[in-house]
């Protein structure tokens, strides 16, 4: 039973290599782009690792290799689209299998695959990343979404702004109607006033602190 297990879990790990890559990248006409590739291994990253990575045009059924790493050297095809244009920007110690595209063209829109070896990891599913090149990169769906949630954020801030100005009036208000009055009451009564003054002045602070402290 243990040897069964032990053989199991041998094999499970031999095909556990995972590979990423972006799903779709845009890029301007005559810009450089990075495509980049990293996986996962149960494996150390062993000194045989391998990236290769392939091209199919868009509206082409079968795809060209274009890159491959091994034996610790990168090697670009010399007769495809990119064998002046494509260099080895990756890292394998870090498992990064990444390349770049310089001046791109129209002509470069496809799918470029990567596919990884870290032996014994042998077996895993090559991932693709879709390159769409632009005159103009189109605006993406999250940069409108974006706009929208910061315009309505910011008529949020709008409108508790205009409230609490509202209540300062208002506050402001009150307590000028309640001088007003306090002054029409003392007309005519010096000695009076002077008492009601100094009776009424604490009352008057106490009501508008009390106002302020609710805003």
């Amino acid at each position: 039973t243990y040897t069964l297990l032990s053989f199991t879990l041998s094999i499970a790990h031999s095909e556990a290599i995972v590979i990423y890559t972006g799903w779709e990248k845009h890029a301007l006409v005559g810009s450089d782009v990075r495509l980049s590739c990293s996986f996962f291994s149960w494996r150390w990253t062993s000194e045989e690792v391998t990236f290769s990575w392939s091209y199919r045009p868009d509206g082409a059924k079968d795809s060209i290799s274009i890159f491959h790493y091994t034996g610790g050297a990168p090697y670009v095809d010399n007769k495809g689209p990119f064998r002046d244009r494509l260099e080895f920007v990756g890292n394998p110690a870090r498992r990064d299998g990444s390349i770049l595209i310089r001046n791109l063209d129209f002509n470069d829109n496809g799918t470029f695959t990567c596919d990884v070896k870290n032996p014994p990891d042998i077996v895993g599913r090559p991932s693709s990343v879709r390159l769409l090149v632009f005159e103009q990169v189109p605006i993406q769906a999250g940069v409108i979404t974006g706009a929208i949630i910061g315009v309505v954020l910011g008529l949020l801030i709008l409108v508790v702004a205009i409230y609490y100005l509202m209540r300062f009036l208002v506050a402001r208000r009150v307590f000028s109607l309640s001088m007003s009055k306090h002054g029409r009451k003392g007309k005519g009564k010096e000695g009076s006033q002077q008492k009601q003054a100094s009776q009424s002045s604490p009352s008057t602070s106490v009501f508008v602190l009390l106002w302020f402290c609710q805003l």
